[in-house]
């Protein structure tokens, strides 16, 4: 039976009593910054060409000039960057993001946000886009940010992106230490088949399912346009589920022999025993998403992963109070965690 870890607590607030709401209303209505901050997160954006011809944009957050940069506007070596790989259909200006440069500011830590292909608001431009295994795209990005800076680094990935994030660490093996300090992985569905399932009934499907499907069928459609006879449009345009969508596009896309090849061979879960840097899981036990039953436990994992669990959350929630509710609590407290390993 899986057991709530005591390293990290969330107490919802009264009028958020399930994993639903607790999802639903941080990414709607609950505050991103301190009270006493004002101004909003600003970015300023890098296109990095890719080896297949396509491009990945880059979001870096605009620092204190007095902490984060030299006089000449460079970044100061001893300054920790703090890079999040965003969920599906996500980016910069996720609800998750915005907290989390809210964080980075506060701790004088550089920050950036490479978003995944054609998530950044321009379709991208290569016969593919982005999915949940995606490690060879971690692999690039981290690499090309070491190359920039021996700064130390943290990687952070949020749901798909957290899955995408520890797939590469399983890769990398010892090797991860020579590019981050540290790894954290938020909401990450780590068994997808369970967590596609669970996508697929319900008020999941009629909720989630179809907001993700609303951005990704048009998208998908401009892929098509793009490189004529990609996919079946038909089968695209027809499909009601994630797993229609992955089996039609995402699997075709990237190599997969259909969804529950995809699946499979992507889910971090059955490899999280490989990783070899400092590495944090966070899921809560009510995240709609990610049924319960399909979380790891510390049997399947070894010394260097870290397993968080809290009763309450929801999928990337985890709001606190008071009235509307806040998300800064999650970032601050795995950031602590984060800076025990710099």
């Amino acid at each position: 039976m899986l057991q709530a870890n005591a390293a990290i607590t969330f107490n919802a607030p009264w009028w958020l009593p399930e994993g639903h709401s607790q999802t639903i209303w941080p990414a709607l209505y609950a505050r991103r910054f301190a009270p006493q901050t004002s101004r909003d997160v600003t970015y300023h954006r890098e296109r990095w060409p890719t080896p297949d011809g396509d491009f990945i944009d880059v979001d870096f957050q605009a620092g204190d000039q007095s902490a984060t940069y030299t006089a000449a506007g460079k970044l100061r070596k001893d300054t920790p960057l703090l890079v999040l790989f965003h969920g599906l259909e996500g980016s910069s200006r996720s609800h998750y993001a915005l907290a989390f440069a809210e964080f980075a500011r506060q701790m004088d830590w550089a920050f950036a946000v490479p978003h995944f292909r054609g998530c950044s608001g321009e379709i991208n431009q290569a016969p593919r886009a982005y999915h949940s295994g995606d490690f060879e795209e971690v692999q690039w990005v981290l690499q090309r940010l070491r190359q920039r800076s021996h700064r130390k680094l943290v990687a952070v990935g949020v749901s798909l992106g957290g899955n995408a994030l520890l797939r590469w660490a399983e890769e990398m093996g010892a090797a991860a230490s020579q590019l981050v300090s540290a790894v954290i992985s938020l909401s990450a569905p780590t068994d997808l088949t369970a967590s596609g399932q669970a996508m697929g009934r319900g008020f999941n499907r009629w909720t989630y399912s179809r907001m993700f499907l609303r951005t990704m069928k048009p998208k998908a459609l401009q892929k098509l346009n793009q490189y004529p006879g990609l996919f079946d449009a038909n089968k695209l345009l027809a499909a009601r589920s994630l797993y229609d969508f992955d089996n039609v596009f995402t699997a075709k896309l990237h190599g997969f022999k259909d969804t529950a090849d995809y699946w499979k061979r992507a889910s971090a879960k059955p490899h999280l025993a490989r990783i070899q840097v400092p590495t944090l899981v966070v899921n809560a036990l009510n995240d709609p998403f990610v049924p319960a039953h399909s979380l790891p436990l510390h049997s399947e994992t070894g010394r260097h992963v870290s397993l968080w669990q809290p009763h309450d959350g929801g999928h990337i929630g985890f709001a606190q109070a008071p009235w509307p509710g806040h998300i800064r609590a999650l970032p601050h407290a795995v950031g602590a965690w984060a800076a025990q390993h710099l």
